[in-house]
């Protein structure tokens, strides 16, 4: 199992952290496997994440960077654009 740091834009945020939106469609450039793990790290419109002291860190303050989520499905083809993969999600209860 891998855990992933991507991000998620702010329009989007609370549709994944209401449970709204139980889905991601990415670029599939992590190898990304049921099973794995999605930690979430909002950004701004622009997509900008902050450096500082060489760490990288969300640009806006939201409480879906505190959720874990699991991946539980994968999907590649089926009218997705090549490289690209349709995942769900679900939070991982701690």
């Amino acid at each position: 199992m891998t855990t992933h740091y991507i991000k998620l834009k702010e329009q989007f945020c609370d549709a994944v952290y209401f449970g709204d939106k139980p889905f991601e469609i990415r670029k599939n450039d992590r190898c990304y496997q049921k099973g794995d793990h999605i930690k979430f790290l909002p950004v701004n419109e622009t997509g900008d994440l902050l450096i500082i002291d060489g760490k990288k860190i969300p640009s806006i303050d939201h409480p879906v960077e505190d959720k874990t989520y699991e991946i539980t499905y994968v999907l590649s083809g089926w009218g997705l654009e090549r490289d690209y993969v349709a995942f769900g999600l679900k939070e991982v209860k701690e």
